[in-house]
């Protein structure tokens, strides 16, 4: 990847449609670091505030590190990459805040050949998920719903997306598959900068406290929600999860 610490810098717009039960729509724009979980960016002291990943921002042990986590969570599912690469594309926390309504981790063998992709969601409940996709050649994969996000669905239904390892451009697509037709699609789409000091005091001006802009219009949009009538449906309790739909496993090979 370009640039002296071995990252990309996405400047982002992202953008969310609800069609079902009524349309609801909107767009922010951002950016997403891309990192090399084996060599995160070493930024030079000024700029820590800035950009700091650290374990305790995402699932696993908050004393270990995010590679550690990530291999450990695999090993679980009998997978072993035998050290190969892992990218990981994520906010940072950026000036003590941060929030990430999804992570996504390309996972490599020691060839190089991709093996699995890891989603990792993140709630306002300050709840963590992952999600375990073996896409095919274009990024596509399937999994059954199986956490609560938006507190406007119930845990149902199932997520078709579109995760391709980014390149020059970033483009994700996840869609919300309910019974009777298709919910939600979010798209996260941008265009790649080196990771650069510059690059970065840029992304941060044009971007000022951008998780927490990210976190507040998340809730400002579910006002909006309520405000329109639509009811909120009940939170399970954690680790009460409902049936895999028919054909699919949480994990689903194309």
């Amino acid at each position: 990847m370009p640039g002296p610490w071995g990252a990309a810098l996405y400047d982002c717009r992202i953008a969310h449609v609800r069609t079902r039960p009524l349309r609801h729509a909107f767009q922010h724009r951002t950016y997403l670091w891309l990192v090399d979980l084996d060599r995160l960016p070493r930024l030079p002291a000024p700029l820590r505030p800035l950009a700091r990943f650290q374990a305790r921002d995402h699932l696993g042990d908050p004393a270990a590190d995010l590679r550690r986590n990530l291999d450990g969570y695999l090993a679980e599912h009998g997978i072993d990459l035998r050290g190969g690469q892992v990218l990981m594309l994520a906010h940072a926390r950026s000036l003590g805040h941060v929030f990430n309504p999804i992570t996504v981790y390309w996972c490599h063998d020691a060839g190089g050949a991709p093996v699995c992709t890891v989603a990792e969601v993140h709630n306002t409940y300050r709840e963590r998920h992952r999600y375990l996709l073996f896409p095919d050649a274009e990024g596509r994969a399937e999994t059954a719903k199986t956490f609560y996000v938006s507190p406007f669905f119930p845990v149902d239904g199932g997520y078709r997306m579109v995760l391709p390892e980014p390149g020059e451009q970033l483009r994700l697509t996840v869609h919300l598959e309910r019974e009777g037709g298709r919910a939600l699609t979010a798209t996260v789409h941008g265009a790649r900068r080196a990771a650069t000091p510059l690059g970065l005091l840029r992304a941060a001006g044009r971007h000022p406290l951008s998780t927490l802009v990210v976190s507040a219009h998340i809730r400002i949009q579910g006002l909006r929600l309520l405000a329109r009538g639509l009811p909120v449906q009940p939170r399970p309790r954690r680790g009460a999860c409902p049936a895999t739909l028919p054909g699919q496993n949480g994990a689903t090979r194309r």
